[in-house]
């Protein structure tokens, strides 16, 4: 486990003293504090949101959104939001939409798709958002399961729907400025909304009311559609400002898509709660481009992966340089662990710590954090937020010492939890197997000072002698040999060969490695990685094949796809993975 650590960056930060802030917080007290609901009782996440601001003359008429593509710029304000969503709840509510209706949004990032979202939240209907790269396949499924009246496309992107699409939903909206005519049902939008009033009754709702279904990759079964509610805006805003440092009037980049669950909270929903300004870039990639957005727009905070990070560095050193970067104040990153090569980069190079962040669609907000007032271990988790208590469990669910792994856990009760699997209570089950705790089936050990160390996912242990040994930490040794760029490890079944343990004994440890710069796959690179494994591990460590690749099968985020490496080696479908978050 790395011992290193970085000095606290911003004393200053809004969380103020961790150790005060977490003893003295709750949730009440946060809603009483900053939102309207608390006072007068009727609670719709779009109030709190956009409204509240809308009618703040000190606000109404700062930047809420800016939409970057291909150096387009376009805006909308505070004020122009509130009006916008106003006219999608009219034209939805023309087209016979009611509470709990489900609204598909199978756009690109588009200046349409957030004041529709919002629209969505302001009458009770659920919008999902999904990823426009999806097939036929992955839509129908999608379809088929949550059922919803109408869908929200582009001409570009309509002939990708299913062709069960015509039966399975009454309303397809085209955006764009014109219709495609594929289907029968197609609407174009933009005349209608034109004509609708900007006045609508905001539909009032309860805490649990649910809010957007978004779909998850299902890696060990069908996409999972996570629902949540109204009442997940306290948890939001809380690790908005706590987490990400976010106060009214700043400006935050997270450059993630409206259909990942990062996107989606902490690009759109937790920066118009705390009255602030979000950025989304829609180009390709290109570091020039990431660099560039970040001096145009002046971004306070940026919300990022280490699979940028990483894209950044490949880009070489002296890019950054060559851009005003002094604006940045905090940077932040979710999807996986940046490892220490990343880290050190970002701090050299982009003059920032980088807080890692862990937390899950199903969890609905950031759970543990690297906060700006305390210092920094690189790789490291981070501690709890305010307001939650996690736990590593045993496989009876009983908590276990530090420096000890099993099963990361979070103590029920903050207020963004999913409330459940759309349309599939089994699944939803499997979450709350020990009383009281939302199991997250990712490993973990917490050191001497209460940081979390992520250790891979539970069925990605290996053992070495007695100890289970996350692939994490088998990874960050490989990582320590200057001839690999990155590896992933996998566990398979001893194989009945002459190299091979008996068949009653540990299983085999196999490790994927992209090959550093300067260096090529050669018998010789791997006798020198496996002695480097068994010297800063275990002589016991069975680690009996190394296979180099060109590349290492991620999620869009930079998640390793584990289990594409162990179906490829069993044989196995591994499905289409080049739609997952």
């Amino acid at each position: 486990m790395i011992k290193a650590r970085v000095p606290a960056e911003n004393p200053a930060s809004l969380i103020g003293s961790y150790q005060e802030t977490r003893a003295a917080f709750d949730w009440a007290g946060f809603e009483k504090e900053w939102f309207d609901f608390s006072r007068t009782g009727q609670l719709n996440l779009v109030h709190e949101a956009v409204d509240r601001w809308a009618e703040d003359g000190h606000v109404t008429g700062r930047k809420a959104l800016i939409l970057e593509k291909y150096d387009r710029v376009q805006s909308l304000t505070y004020n122009r939001l509130r009006d916008d969503s106003c006219r999608w709840a009219n034209l939805l509510a023309q087209y016979g939409f009611n509470p709990g209706d489900r609204l598909f949004i199978f756009l690109e990032p588009c200046l349409e798709l957030y004041p529709a979202m919002l629209g969505c939240a302001r009458s009770g209907i659920l919008f999902c958002p999904l990823y426009p790269s999806l097939g036929f396949d992955e839509l129908r499924l999608r379809l088929e399961n949550a059922r919803p009246r109408g869908i929200l496309t582009h001409p570009d992107l309509v002939e990708h729907l299913p062709p069960e699409t015509e039966r399975l939903v009454e309303h397809i909206f085209i955006t764009g400025g014109r219709e495609s005519g594929f289907f029968y049902q197609e609407q174009a939008v933009e005349p209608q909304l034109e004509r609708q009033s900007v006045s609508f009754k905001t539909h009032w709702v309860e805490r649990d009311t649910p809010l957007y279904l978004l779909y998850t990759s299902g890696s060990t079964g069908p996409p999972k559609g996570i629902v949540h509610g109204h009442g997940d805006l306290t948890g939001i805003l809380a690790t908005t400002r706590y987490v990400l440092d976010l106060e009214p009037g700043r400006i935050i980049w997270t450059d993630a898509s409206p259909a990942w669950i990062t996107g989606l909270v902490y690009g759109f929903l937790g920066p118009l709660l705390a009255g602030a300004t979000t950025v989304i870039q829609t180009s390709p990639f290109q570091a020039a481009t990431w660099y560039r957005t970040l001096e145009r727009h002046q971004v306070n905070v940026w919300y990022t992966t280490p699979r940028t990070i990483r894209r950044l560095s490949e880009a070489g050193t002296d890019l950054p340089g060559r851009y005003d970067l002094s604006a940045l104040k905090h940077l932040a990153t979710v999807g996986t662990s940046l490892g220490p090569d990343l880290f050190y980069w970002a701090l050299q190079n982009l003059s920032h710590t980088p807080h890692e962040t862990w937390w899950m669609t199903e969890t609905g907000m950031i759970c543990l954090a690297n906060f700006a007032t305390l210092d920094t271990k690189p790789g490291a988790m981070g501690k709890p937020v305010p307001g939650v208590e996690a736990a590593v469990l045993d496989e009876n669910g009983r908590p276990l010492p530090e420096l000890t792994m099993g099963e990361l856990a979070l103590k029920i009760g903050w207020p963004a939890l999913t409330q459940g699997l759309w349309q599939d209570r089994s699944r939803s089950a499997t979450y709350y197997r020990h009383e009281g705790w939302f199991m997250t089936g990712d490993m973990a050990v917490i050191d001497e000072e209460g940081y979390f160390h992520h250790q891979g996912r539970n069925d990605d242990l290996i053992k070495v002698g007695d100890q289970p040994v996350g692939p994490y930490e088998i990874e960050n040794v490989l990582l320590l040999h200057p001839g690999v760029n990155e590896a992933a490890v996998i566990s398979l079944p001893a194989r009945p060969d002459n190299d091979s343990l008996p068949s009653a004994a540990q299983p085999l440890v196999k490790a994927f490695v992209r090959v550093g710069p300067g260096y090529q796959a050669s018998v010789r690179l791997k006798a020198e990685i496996r002695a480097l494994v068994r010297a800063n591990l275990s002589e016991e460590t069975p680690l009996k094949e190394i296979e180099f690749l060109d590349e290492l099968p991620k999620t869009a985020s930079g998640k390793l796809l584990r289990r594409v490496l162990r179906a490829k080696e069993l044989g196995l479908p591994a499905g289409d993975t080049s739609k997952l978050g």
